[in-house]
């Protein structure tokens, strides 16, 4: 399959539906003997290194507090985190753990040089490139960074991998809405998608189509699979690009444009949209549905929009009532932000967190009603 091959059939379209292609099964092949669960879940992906432990966890629990349907969570890190990370998600109750499963994978690349790949851009973050070859069983996942909160459920994002057509394979939101003062069309020295480029802080990916596509590339007249192209790539661009592995996935996609979905800022809400006054219109108008606080600025005072919303998620006591506990709290800290471009609009960040939580209260209340009606 090539990427622009509008008739190549992969596997019924039901990786919107569910986590693992299934159909696909090689003759001879064995049934994954976690097939069943992970039929029902949606796979999220996260990289860990260094100091990102609290902020993965942090992440992790946005998703879970808030998501209706059974979560995997796919957690690569450093051996040194692993016992930490199986400590902190084994402390959570029981109510929220029964609504995930999680697996702990090692950093490895299978092309290249490992040292340079764990050093490109933050540490270990090029991990990402290799999820569709490492995660042989999945169909399909959510990537994001550690630095991102959900603030409505995955399920949402989720169905965004029903819109795709027939040859587009990933999904991710632009660099900037204003090219004119974006990054990339000032700096970059290497291709980039669009007139913006893209942020891959969030990820839809279809890894089925991505092992079974022949990506066009600029280093041979011939498609490259994506494991193929990956070092090449990485070698005739490593002296030109800043961001990492953002940057040849922007050289992937600026040659294979018709692979790529972009879905509206909303879904990848960083400081760039409301620093410098507010540019991103979904989120006006529907709030702000994932958090990207790029730029470390939960953990400074530059934004302290974004930092507060960390926070509060951060702190909130699992079992404990979302408005009272959550929201409110939220609300307070903001009036101590509005001194920022940020902190003066603050229904954009609340709109969909207030009505995700009314959702989940009201799912409860009929939860506990039946229940009870049933005696």
């Amino acid at each position: 399959m090539t990427c622009n091959d509008s008739k190549a059939q992969l596997c019924p379209p039901l990786w919107g539906q569910e986590g693992v292609c299934v159909g696909r099964r090689k003759p001879g092949e064995q049934k994954h003997s976690k097939e069943p669960s992970s039929l029902q879940c949606m796979h999220l992906a996260v990289v860990a290194c260094g100091d990102r432990l609290e902020e993965t966890l942090i992440m992790l629990k946005s998703a879970v507090l808030f998501s209706n349907r059974r979560l995997c969570f796919h957690i690569f890190s450093e051996d040194a985190l692993k016992p930490e990370f199986n400590k902190k998600l084994q402390e959570w109750p029981s109510s929220y753990t029964k609504k995930f499963e999680y697996n702990i994978y090692p950093i490895t690349f299978s092309v290249g040089n490992a040292q340079e790949w764990k050093k490109l851009f933050k540490p270990c973050a090029a991990q990402r490139l290799f999820l569709p070859v490492i995660l042989k069983d999945v169909d399909s996942l959510l990537y994001v960074d550690t630095d991102v909160l959900f603030l409505r459920p995955i399920d949402d994002i989720w169905h965004i991998l029903k819109e795709f057509n027939s040859t587009q394979l990933a999904a991710m939101a632009p660099e900037h809405e204003i090219p004119k003062i974006g990054w990339y069309s000032r700096f970059a020295r290497h291709p980039y998608y669009g007139t913006t480029g893209v942020n891959s802080g969030v990820m839809l990916m279809n890894l089925t189509r991505i092992r079974n596509t022949q990506f066009r590339n600029s280093m041979i007249p011939s498609g490259l699979t994506w494991e193929e192209m990956l070092y090449p790539l990485y070698q005739k661009y490593k002296n030109y690009i800043t961001w990492g592995d953002q940057d040849l996935l922007n050289i992937i996609f600026y040659f294979n444009p018709e692979c790529l979905y972009v879905f509206p800022c909303q879904w990848n809400y960083r400081p760039d949209h409301c620093m410098y006054g507010s540019n991103c219109k979904g989120a006006e108008e529907e709030g702000v549905s994932i958090l990207h606080g790029n730029r470390g600025v939960y953990h400074d005072d530059k934004q302290p929009t974004f930092k507060a919303l960390y926070e509060v998620i951060r702190d909130f006591p699992f079992e404990d009532n979302l408005f009272q506990s959550l929201y409110y709290p939220l609300q307070s800290k903001f009036l101590d932000t509005v001194h920022t471009l940020c902190g003066r609009i603050p229904q954009v960040f609340l709109k969909q967190i207030e009505k995700t939580m009314k959702k989940v209260y009201e799912n409860r209340v009929i939860v506990y009603l039946g229940a009870n009606h049933r005696y």
